[in-house]
């Protein structure tokens, strides 16, 4: 029976997710149905507890979530602002840059090998551009994001949760352990792969 005052603010995705009990992957529960309006209640690193209609509650891979728009702001009140993509713009044009500045220097001999490396670790970048739809990676929170030029989506995220390794913000508990990483990337003909895009099989 569902609560009176529950409001979801998100909905699981249509392949539904795996669920634990608690924010560690030792303790499995019963998986999240397809598209089940829930209501997020807390986060701790990738990991989210959410709340479904019937009072039960478990913890997810937060960021593959898919968040339910807000209602309209009512009359009189200030317009809200969906999340910018120039931030991000501007960040995946700054780690291009820093590793085109390298990228020269060592094609002009002007540092060695080593050096390029030391400058470039850490460096994660990526972007698709399809005519007016953008496809960014946000390094920082591992996940694709989608912007038609207004606003910002998650796309995709590239692991369960747990990834990156860091220890919690907040002290608690030891994140999960890490699923391997994703298989490189890969070149392919446009002509033969056509809008061809990040998480496509």
């Amino acid at each position: 029976m569902e609560s009176e005052d529950f409001r979801p603010t998100h909905v699981v995705p249509r392949d539904g997710l795996p669920a634990w009990e608690a924010p560690d992957v030792s303790r499995p529960t019963e998986p999240l149905d397809p598209l089940l309006p829930v209501q997020l209640l807390d986060r701790r690193g990738d990991w989210g507890q959410v709340l479904c209609a019937n009072g039960w509650s478990a913890w997810v891979d937060g960021r593959l979530l898919v968040s339910v728009p807000h209602d309209p702001p009512q009359a009189g009140q200030p317009m809200t602002r969906t999340a910018d993509p120039r931030p991000l713009m501007a960040r995946v044009q700054e780690s291009l840059d820093r590793f085109r500045r390298a990228s020269e220097e060592l094609a002009e001999g002007r540092i060695d090998g080593e050096t390029f490396r030391r400058r470039t670790q850490g460096l994660r970048a990526g972007v698709v551009v399809d005519g007016e739809a953008v496809w960014l990676y946000d390094a920082e929170h591992e996940r694709w994001v989608y912007t038609d030029g207004t606003r910002l989506n998650t796309y995709a995220a590239a692991g369960g949760p747990g990834r990156p390794s860091r220890a919690p913000p907040d002290g608690g508990p030891q994140a999960p352990a890490q699923a391997p990483g994703p298989e490189a990337t890969r070149l392919v003909d446009p002509a033969a792969h056509p809008r061809t895009r990040p998480g496509d099989a």
